[in-house]
């Protein structure tokens, strides 16, 4: 199971480095002893901000309380304030539309005050209501506002904060070049102030990207050392999210006994602390634990008990989690279309949600099994391309190249000023020593030598760390290359074969159906025959005849849509066969004229009162260019015919000084070859031209078109010949099909 890891989005206050209680008790004390009603108001609102960590539903209790002082003495900062408080908690309660309008109405306030530092804590807190809500565009937005203004009155702890928020935000949208990026700035601030507190923050969430990247083993050493920060600042959600995040890194490495155990402590401490999300987090990792121990009847009860309050936390994540889980169990079990439900209500979870992730991928490859399983194979190719393309973004070599290369710019520049310091030391050591036994310029002259030895020992140092680095990237670079081709080909290979078998599997039967149909057809012209020469009544003898009529014509209906169904099997066939052809040189100006004039001739044939004006733009320089000449042409033919095809529909609705005309168009550029079909035809609405190029799509009428042309078409240029095929069109003016074949294919000018 690629594991379900949760990030941690700081609040607009953090717990300072002291215990927990030992500053909750020291607070009671001093706002027992407030001498104005405004001053126990300050301190109430502080305690609120260190206790929405220990339990929220105290939190929520209190800060309600206060609101309500706070109105009463007409103490506008101080309301703003509790409700920037409330707001925090009713997030980690799911509560999202009171979060919106105590920070709505702590917004008005803030305004009026003009006070910076409030108005970046209220930013923060728009930015971890939409976090939590997975919205994590909308979160970017209000952090990037936050950390602006923390830059502008040089606040570094709130600054370390937004660097956080930001890393975490873009860290779920599968950003790790730029998550890394704002998690080491936000560290660098908190080692510098020694803040133990805010480093474990940082740490918790650093491990995640480092598990994302695939470096588990600095993963699992970050999180621990995180666990024992917050147990010594007394911070239990972050304790708690780390505990699940362990959970989930067992999970990876198939330390399912561990991984168990940490899922109850998530658990427990969840239901503790009333985050009813990170409650049904822990049991869902459980029961998945227990599922790939065979304790499938555990793992049941454990994913039933998660669903409702995984619902009741109102977070997109932590819903998906418990549905993907019970689905995942029941998929582990064979029980393949009960786990069906449990995946789409899932997906329907986070359908409003930017989550970009493996998880999610993998959970529609899953899906994508089930439905294969119990025969849907529409649903299953569906599922399978859309796990792919998630899957395609998030593990991009340049995304996992950059999150790499700034983990390691980061260590060494860190090993760096480590060398510094310890040089700068040992320098003032030297100079001390010098200035206290007044040793003489011979002394001073053997420093000398050492210093520049030393100098001349680490240039060669680093020259070789550099070097060795570089290496190590381009493996990496290399490594990753050819994983994503591996990968490609056995997706490619195993869809192909999944096609093509079902295909010849329905060729058989349709065969049978459309053969027996013919034969049927004419025995009933036959029986009608026959029905002629009995002597009948005539009443008989014409209900006879209107039987068998009806029949013969149900037979005919029988041929012509299994000729339909016949033509789709063939098109499938087509589409997932692999090419045999070799790249040969090819005249494209005269292949693209032939095939023009073929498919206009075509329609022609079937529609004789059908005129269109044939336009051609052949550039003289293009040259020989190497393809598949075969499969070009299938493509021209499509896109040409597609294109006659649209300019006699808009001729048949048009008045008649509509002129129907095709253009063909080719052109040699810097990227290669270039070849444009062009139509003055009904153009093509935003919605479909989304969906043209997915086979069995179409706008034909029923049995005019299979809807597997464009998608072929598609597969033949991009995968078959590394080029592009896009389209550019205006709904009622025009349609324009762009082909580019890379420079790769082309043979030199003739």
């Amino acid at each position: 199971m690629k594991g379900f890891m949760v990030l941690v989005l700081l609040t607009y206050c953090v717990t300072s480095s002291y215990a927990q209680k030992r500053k909750l008790d020291s607070l009671d004390r001093l706002i027992a002893k407030a001498t104005t009603d405004t001053g126990r108001i300050n301190l109430i609102n502080k305690k609120l901000s260190y206790l929405v960590e220990v339990n929220i539903d105290s939190a929520l209790s209190l800060s309600k309380r206060t609101i309500e002082q706070a109105r009463a003495i007409n103490y506008k900062r101080g309301e703003a304030r509790a409700r920037l408080e409330a707001a925090n908690a009713y997030c980690y309660k799911g509560e999202f539309s009171a979060a919106s309008a105590n920070l709505k109405a702590a917004e008005e306030d803030f305004r009026a005050l003009k006070n910076l530092g409030d108005l970046g804590d209220m930013y923060s807190g728009y930015g971890m209501m939409y976090g939590m809500q997975s919205k994590y565009d909308s979160s970017i937005y209000y952090f990037d506002k936050s950390r602006e203004i923390a830059q502008q009155t040089g606040n570094n702890k709130s600054l370390s904060r937004a660097y956080q928020n930001l890393a975490v935000s873009y860290q779920m949208l599968s950003n790790y070049s730029q998550a890394l990026t704002y998690f080491q700035k936000a560290l660098v601030l908190a080692e510098t102030a020694k803040n133990a507190n805010m480093q474990a923050y940082v740490l918790i969430n650093l491990a995640i990207t480092y598990k994302t990247t695939g470096d588990t083993t600095r993963a699992e050493q970050t999180l621990l050392k995180a666990i024992s920060l917050a147990r010594q600042a007394a911070i239990k959600n972050v304790e708690l999210y780390a505990y699940s995040n362990l959970s989930t890194l067992y999970q990876s490495e198939r330390k399912y006994v561990k991984s168990y155990e940490y899922a109850l402590k998530t658990a427990a401490l969840g239901k503790q602390m009333g985050d009813q999300g990170m409650h049904a987090t822990g049991l869902s990792n459980a029961a998945y634990a227990l599922a790939h121990r065979q304790k499938f009847s555990d793992a049941r009860a454990l994913a039933r008990q998660a669903i409702p309050i995984a619902n009741l936390s109102k977070q997109p994540l932590n819903s998906f989690q418990a549905y993907y889980t019970m689905g995942a169990i029941e998929n582990m079990m064979k029980n393949y279309q009960a786990a069906i439900p449990y995946y789409e209500k899932g997906f329907q979870a986070i359908k409003d949600a930017d989550i970009y992730d493996d998880q999610v991928e993998q959970a529609y490859q899953e899906l994508s099994k089930c439905y294969e399983k119990t025969g849907d194979f529409s649903r299953a190719l569906s599922a399978f391309k859309t796990g792919t393309a998630i899957a395609d973004s998030i593990r991009s070599k340049d995304n996992i190249r950059k999150a790499t290369e700034l983990t390691l710019n980061f260590e060494f520049d860190k090993k760096q000023q480590a060398v510094k310091a310890e040089q700068q030391k040992e320098n003032a050591v030297a100079k001390t020593r010098q200035l206290a036994l007044l040793v003489g310029l011979l002394l001073t002259l053997s420093l000398a030598i050492v210093a520049f030895i030393a100098f001349r020992t680490k240039h060669k140092a680093n020259a070789l760390l550099q070097k060795q680095k570089e290496e190590i990237q381009r493996t990496l670079a290399e490594l990753k290359i050819t994983q994503t081709q591996l990968i490609q080909h056995e997706k490619m290979a195993s869809l192909g074969e999944l096609t093509a078998g079902i295909a010849h599997e329905i060729q058989n039967p349709l065969n049978f159906v459309n053969n027996f149909a013919e034969v049927s057809a004419e025995l009933c012209q036959e029986t009608l025959d026959e029905l002629q020469k009995l002597d009948l009544p005539e009443a008989d003898k014409e209900y006879f005849q209107e039987l068998m009529t009806d029949l013969a014509q149900n037979q005919e209906k029988i041929v012509h849509h299994g000729k339909r169904a016949d033509s789709i099997v063939k098109g499938m066939l087509q589409h997932s066969r692999a090419s045999s052809g070799q790249p040969q040189p090819t005249d494209i100006n005269s292949l693209a004229e032939e095939y023009l004039r073929l498919a206009y001739h075509g329609l022609r044939a079937k529609d004789k009162e059908f005129n269109a004006t044939l336009v051609t733009h052949l550039d003289p320089n293009l040259g020989q260019v190497s393809v598949e000449s075969q499969e070009i042409s299938r493509v021209l033919l499509n896109l040409f015919t597609n294109a006659f095809y649209t300019v006699r529909e808009k001729q048949h609705q048009s008045a008649d000084d509509y002129k129907p005309t095709v253009t063909v168009s080719t052109a040699r550029t810097r990227a290669g070859v270039e070849i444009r079909v062009r139509d003055n035809g009904k153009g093509i609405a935003e919605p479909v031209k989304q969906k043209i190029f997915q086979p069995f799509f179409t706008t034909k009428p029923t049995g005019e078109g299979t809807g597997l042309g464009l998608s072929l078409s598609y597969d033949i240029i991009t995968k078959g010949h590394g080029g592009t095929l896009t389209v550019d069109t205006k709904e009622g003016e025009f349609t324009e099909f762009i082909i580019t074949l890379p420079v790769a294919v082309e043979m030199a000018v003739s």
